[in-house]
């Protein structure tokens, strides 16, 4: 199986700039072990489970948490399909396939 997590979350109530509380949050997922990609604007995930997708999450709640972050907004879409891994590059392939090389 194969989970796609696409996720944003930082704290509200903290500076204009939230890259400093962002980089806690993409360190906890860069050190889960799963693959990772980051974007502007979110960061996606695969996990083979659905329960390590949350828990990714929780982890990374508990860290901004940890850091007196005390109003935190987080959007979370997921994509899970069975039968199916290495999603998080075969799907960018699968569209190159039909138009070629992507910006990546």
């Amino acid at each position: 199986m194969s989970v796609l997590l696409e996720m944003s979350m930082f704290p509200t109530d903290q500076s204009e700039s939230k890259s400093e509380y962002v980089a806690q949050v993409v360190k906890i997922i860069k050190n889960s072990g799963h693959p990772y990609q980051l974007t502007a604007m979110a960061t996606l995930i695969e996990t083979s489970k659905v329960s390590e997708a949350l828990e990714i999450v929780q982890r990374c709640y508990e860290k901004l948490e940890e850091l007196n972050c005390n109003r935190v907004y987080a959007t979370l879409k997921f994509d899970i399909r069975q039968g199916h891994e290495n999603r998080l590059e075969e799907k960018i392939k699968s569209v190159e396939n039909h138009i070629g090389e992507v910006s990546k």
